[in-house]
């Protein structure tokens, strides 16, 4: 149980747990309900009751007597035994989950929920799957996707190429949409694949009725059988449930706090869009093609790197700090066309005396970084920063960690980020793309 402090006491004197029926009287009114768990960082003064019509109160237990009606077995879900039988005609799909979970079993009695982290959870949520391919998978991870860590980028990479080694025709990955386009964009510098790696998640849990799972889900199966053979961001396109987009993954954001149709592509437009499984590709986008290159792994890495937002009122100090603490790089997003106070300067030219690259990027998205246009542009270029061009900040924020992991030499890293590696950067600036 989560109940803390005197909730916690009280609970631990009755001998009460989690799906006991309680009787709760206080001075004007009484409640029975089933006892619910708590978040771990609520207060210790209240319990949360399931009432017989269904619905969760939460009941102030300071000036109450509490009492149990009915002891209950400990919550479980009996989940039916599966026999899965390889369909030779259907390609073999990988799922690889890191602990977002797009599909899961509710007991809506108990608000007990079973994560779906193997294939076989996956299929008996979602047994039309079979449907597209033979699904093979597993969990490398079980972490909420603000915990990822670069390090845990790597060992994500590794887990896709041995499941592309050993005969996957394309492989989805589960993740978490609040860091989904960093670990797209890792992968994306990570690994040259001969075969389609969908990255998917969910917005809305699957027990809620409004849930894009499912959809994301099957239309990420879809996409991992098509052509195109880079790493792709699959959710919704649309706030209802008809299309998802599969988004480049070094040119994808999540754009929105709780809608559906959160990811955009930046400074261009989705690869594809799938509906009812079917994929509808842009034929005038270039794409690299199921087995044009073999699959090659460069996962050496330097997560030292710091990600700093230029402000009104920033002071050069926060460089110094960084450069103080063995800071490798410095990914710098700074205003319009790439600018930050003129004061920052000569921390900026001691970073690159100190052999630390200092990448700018810009606040707006949209467009292209220029620090030719006005002089305090010209003069941070001159102290050495480096130019992301159309890049988005936590995209070259990525691209610098996997740089630094390929060369400790500025003028290498500095070639590497000026570089298209995998589609992170477009040759023209189109207004076309603002807001699409």
């Amino acid at each position: 149980m989560n109940y803390q402090g005197f909730a916690e006491k009280l609970l631990k004197s009755l001998n009460v747990s989690i799906g006991d029926t309680l009787k709760i009287v206080k001075p004007d009114i009484s409640y029975e309900g089933m006892l619910l768990d708590r978040s771990e960082d609520a207060d210790d003064q209240h319990l949360v009751l399931k009432l017989e019509s269904g619905y969760n109160i939460g009941i102030n237990i300071s000036e109450a007597t509490v009492e149990i009606i009915k002891k209950s077995d400990k919550p479980k879900i009996e989940l039916p035994s599966l026999n899965i039988k390889k369909d030779d005609v259907k390609p073999n799909v990988s799922i690889i989950s890191t602990g977002g979970t797009v599909a899961s079993i509710i007991d809506y009695k108990t608000g007990a929920v079973h994560p779906a982290f193997d294939a076989e959870d996956l299929i008996r949520a979602n047994p039309e799957l079979l449907e597209y391919a033979n699904i093979t998978g597993k969990s490398i991870l079980n972490i909420l996707s603000e915990n990822m860590k670069p390090e845990y980028w790597v060992k994500a990479a590794n887990s896709i190429a041995d499941e592309i080694s050993d005969g996957s025709y394309g492989v989805v990955v589960a993740h978490g949409t609040d860091t989904m386009h960093y670990t797209a964009a890792a992968l994306s510098f990570i690994l040259e694949t001969p075969v389609p790696i969908i990255i998917t998640g969910a917005q809305r849990s699957s027990d809620r009725p409004s849930s894009d799972a499912f959809l994301n889900l099957i239309n990420s199966v879809s996409a991992a059988k098509s052509d195109i053979a880079e790493v792709m961001v699959c959710m919704h396109g649309t706030s209802n449930d008809s299309t998802c987009y599969l988004h480049r993954g070094t040119k994808v954001r999540k754009m929105h706090t709780s809608r559906r149709e959160t990811f955009r592509s930046i400074n261009t437009t989705p690869l594809a869009e799938i509906e009812n499984g079917a994929l509808k590709i842009d034929s005038t986008k270039s794409f690299k093609k199921r087995n044009e290159v073999e699959l090659t792994i460069k996962d050496n890495i330097e997560p030292k790197v710091a990600y700093i937002k230029s402000f009104p009122g920033i002071q050069s100090e926060i460089i110094d700090y960084h450069l103080d603490k063995g800071y490798k790089g410095i990914l710098l997003e700074g205003t319009g066309l790439g600018h930050c106070p003129e004061n920052m300067v000569s921390s900026l030219e001691r970073a690159t005396d100190s052999n630390v690259p200092v990448v700018m990027t810009s606040q707006c998205l949209y467009g292209k970084v220029n620090m030719n246009v006005y002089s305090t542009g010209r003069k941070i270029m001159s102290a050495g920063a480096i130019s992301g061009e159309d890049m988005l900040p936590e995209t070259a924020y990525v691209k610098l960690i996997w740089a630094l992991g390929q060369s400790d030499k500025l003028d290498e890293v500095k070639k590497i980020m000026i570089t298209n590696i995998a589609g992170e950067m477009e040759e023209k600036s189109s207004m076309d793309y603002f807001l699409n």
